[in-house]
Parts: structure tokens; C-alpha cells; sequence
């Protein structure tokens, strides 16, 4: 969560969200956010998944995701259920995430065969706690 091209393409999902409320069939409003979502969900995954091989084949499916997303934005565009102004916002941040995802695949396919990535988790990992500080409160009275 700490990288910015994983909290950007959180904005994008949040973006295509907000978007896709104003379209009535939910199948399309659903493909649409679900596309978004998946780019940031494949970044974690991947990295979730500790190889390199991993990460980076889920990293190239996020890219795709980004690409299907883009793709129902042109399309919503296109039966004007999103505005000109909206998808010129919507494809700038696209941009952004596209291009930041293609950097952290640059980086990581530099590190192939050097012995720089660390495939095993450290013998004592530090405990991680939650950022969302609503998680750590008790529903119980």
C-alpha cells in the first residue's frame, strides 16, 4: 500500500465508482469498476506472491486491467453516460497509473538475475498493523 502506483490506481477505481453510478444497466456499471479495481488488487497479489516471476506476470495483468478499464471509459463515453470532461479526467489519471506501473515493471525486470529481490520472508518479520484505524475497534459493548 505504500507504493504510489497502488494508491493511484486505488483513485482510479474510486474515480470509475463514481462515474459508473450514473448508468443505470449493472452489468455495465460493474465490468466498468470491477476493471479499475482489479489494477490495484494485482499489484498487492502479486506482491503478496513474494517471487519475482509472480509479481511481475501479475503486475503485466494489472497493465491489461488498466487497458479493459480505459476501454469501458471510451465506450461510456462514447453512448455519452460519462462526459467529455469526466473521461479527459478519468484518462489523465489512467495515464498516471499506466505510466507508474510501467516504471515499477522496468525496475523489477532490471533485477532479474542479480540477486537484488528476496524471494523468502525475513526469519522474524515485524507484526504489521492495519492503517484503517475503524479495523481495531470492538463492535462488542
Amino acid at each position: 500500500m505504500k507504493l504510489e502506483v497502488w494508491q493511484r490506481a486505488m483513485d482510479l477505481f474510486e474515480m470509475a465508482w463514481q462515474l459508473s453510478q450514473g448508468v443505470q444497466d449493472f452489468k455495465l456499471r460493474s465490468q466498468f469498476a470491477d476493471a479499475a479495481q482489479s489494477v490495484a488488487a494485482n499489484v498487492s497479489e502479486g506482491y503478496g506472491r513474494r517471487t519475482l516471476p509472480e509479481y511481475l506476470q501479475f503486475l503485466y495483468t494489472a497493465k491489461g486491467s488498466l487497458a479493459e478499464a480505459l476501454t469501458r471509459a471510451c465506450g461510456l463515453r462514447q453512448v455519452r453516460l460519462v462526459a467529455d470532461a469526466q473521461f479527459q479526467e478519468f484518462d489523465k489519471l489512467h495515464y498516471e497509473v499506466e505510466n507508474k506501473l510501467l516504471a515499477l515493471i522496468h525496475s523489477l525486470e532490471a533485477k532479474r538475475g542479480t540477486g537484488q529481490w528476496i524471494e523468502s520472508l525475513p526469519t522474524n518479520p515485524p507484526i504489521h498493523q492495519s492503517i484503517n484505524p475503524l479495523i481495531h475497534q470492538s463492535t462488542n459493548p
